[in-house]
């Protein structure tokens, strides 16, 4: 293990050690591969095709690899029947369910571009991300948290039930022509989902195999959608290569060799499908999903039934099974937990450590724009490395922090971290602009984030240049709340903040400034106007009812004034 770690940085290519500048060239010991996700599925089922890939205890199914692999390929045929083609975007609106991971890799075996959607959109937020990258077929589950996503289908597509399958003409969403939904019921303009697996002859699915080779690997294998500070999200476009190889290194540093990995994050996050799916498809690791919609309780009946010895999650997932184990004192198995999404608490990890009996917690760090990890954990880093970094940088990748006129700062100094490599996106669907205010032409990425970089290649987060907002791992951005909050009648003014909570790490605070002749509008009041028009983890838990807000002379609000205010008067009115 030691003989691991030394290569890593013996080979790390620390090329600016005689000025001291923040920038390392990790080199990498072994050579990236180019090779597509539906190859390595394809190398991963042959060589290893009986082991268990995923296993879904709610649902109670299991797929092997190979069988993975046999399904993917004939819904990946079922497509490409439907008169998709490769490059055509395939939308995905569905919690942790098996047939996620189905539809994924179905989705690059056919060389389309998988949209990964967030279950809880409410129905204009699902509008504007089909529109945005003109997704041509959505697949779809019945429902979420209860909420049936036909209903919601129906506010998208008026049309929807006047039309037959596959023959769907929405003027809002003028790409969009197939329905397919995971369910045994006949539902006006849908196909189900197990009737486009069974549309292929076997003929058709046997040319699947032969068609990875002309699936470039450099070409877009998924979109995800990543809010920005004006409100709107910005679509990712994110690489096969990028997917592969990311997913490769973060195994090899996470350990997960023929693991059993509690997963609790959701598919849609790029933790869910790089961190966890790719990671555990190139190291033959299985996937257990303990439930459909997360449940703590469910996780830790799901560890000590599955004998899971790796536990994903984020913080926030990490405090409930630490307070429900107190309560169960299950008998576990699990030596290694990973926590990304936000930074771990020491206490945490210590929590961690003593109830749940696990032996390492690793850290990852990344983002969206990066198919996900930058810095991760190394085998063998004892819990002050843990604790005090976000891990060491992956191989085959550049890093440099700068300061705000994009100079090197020495090492150990706070500025804009930036990071180059394989895994950078290909770009902002269709917003060449968003694109070149992070992304610059000589391949260096902008992370937004206020980072220490060590000499020795490990580096730490010190802060965000922007207000984004991190609710248990669910990243916020202000304005699209405050954006939906002034739509109210009775809201003249509204601005958002983060505010800290034990849980979730941060909440969500609203300050608001009624229209003249109002003296107060009740907190739930306002939670149901936000409720249908934005999720519901960005809907505010506090408010607070203002006749002014603190600016600057300039007219700009000092939302760290907003902040001090609600930790001078804690947590009343909430």
């Amino acid at each position: 293990m030691q003989n691991f770690i030394t290569n890593i940085k013996s080979t790390a290519g620390f090329l600016n050690q005689v000025n001291k500048l923040s920038y390392i060239h990790n080199i990498g010991k072994f050579p990236l591969v180019y090779r597509n996700i539906g190859q390595e599925l394809g190398r991963v089922a042959s060589e290893f095709g009986d082991r268990e890939a995923f296993v879904a205890v709610e649902e109670q199914k299991r797929l092997t690899y190979d069988q993975l692999r046999c399904e993917a390929d004939r819904l990946a045929a079922g497509f490409l029947s439907l008169g998709l083609k490769q490059g055509d975007r395939l939308g995905l609106w569905a919690p942790n369910v098996i047939a996620w991971p189905v539809v994924f890799f179905a989705a690059a075996r056919a060389g389309l571009i998988l949209v990964a959607l967030n279950p809880a959109y409410e129905p204009p937020e699902m509008e504007y991300c089909l529109q945005k990258v003109s997704v041509k077929a959505l697949v779809t589950t019945e429902s979420f948290r209860n909420k049936p996503y036909y209903d919601s289908l129906q506010k998208i597509i008026p049309e929807l039930q006047a039309s037959s399958p596959g023959r769907v003409s929405c003027e809002r969403i003028p790409s969009l022509s197939h329905i397919i939904m995971d369910t045994q019921k006949d539902l006006d303009g849908v196909f189900r989902l197990c009737d486009v697996s069974a549309m292929p002859t076997g003929d058709q699915v046997q040319e699947i195999p032969q068609l990875q080779s002309t699936i470039n690997p450099d070409s877009g294998c998924n979109i995800q959608f990543t809010s920005g500070t004006t409100g709107k999200p910005k679509a990712a476009l994110l690489r096969h290569s990028s997917f592969v190889n990311n997913g490769m290194h973060i195994g090899d540093h996470l350990e997960l060799q023929e693991r059993r990995i509690c997963m609790q994050v959701p598919f849609f996050h790029v933790y869910g499908v790089v961190i966890t799916t790719m990671a555990s498809l190139s190291h033959r690791a299985t996937i257990v999903l303990p439930s459909i919609t997360y449940n703590p309780e469910k996780s830790l009946h799901a560890i000590q039934q599955e004998k899971c010895s790796v536990i994903n999650g984020t913080p926030t997932m990490h405090v409930d099974l630490v307070r429900k184990q107190k309560e169960l004192q299950l008998d576990l198995e699990a030596e290694i937990a990973v926590s990304g999404g936000a930074l771990c608490p020491p206490q945490l990890l210590r929590d961690m450590k003593s109830e749940l009996g696990l032996k390492k917690v690793k850290s990852v760090y990344g983002l969206t724009e990066n198919s996900s990890v930058s810095f991760s954990s190394l085998p063998g880093d004892d819990e002050d490395k843990v604790l005090s970094t976000v891990g060491h940088m992956l191989d085959h990748t550049e890093a440099k922090v700068v300061d705000s006129e994009g100079h090197l700062v020495p090492f150990g100094a706070p500025g804009e971290l930036c990071v180059r490599g394989y895994y950078t996106m290909l770009g902002y669907w269709e917003d060449e602009a968003k694109t070149k205010e992070v992304l610059s032409s000589d391949g260096w990425l902008k992370t937004g984030d206020q980072f220490v970089l060590h000499e020795d290649g490990y580096g730490k987060v010190v802060g965000r240049l922007k207000d984004m907002i991190i609710r248990g791992g669910e990243n916020i951005f202000p304005k699209e709340v405050e954006d939906i909050l002034v739509t109210n009648p009775k809201i003249a003014e509204a601005y958002v903040v983060g505010v800290p909570d034990e849980r979730l790490g941060e909440e969500l605070c609203a300050f608001i400034r009624l229209q003249a002749g109002l003296d107060d509008c009740p907190s739930e009041e306002i939670r149901e106007f936000c409720r249908g028009k934005i999720s519901y983890f960005k809907i505010p838990r506090y408010f607070r009812i203002v006749t002014e807000f603190p600016k600057t002379l300039s007219g700009k609000i000092q939302k760290f004034k907003l902040q001090e205010q609600f930790r001078n008067e804690g947590k009343i009115n909430s």
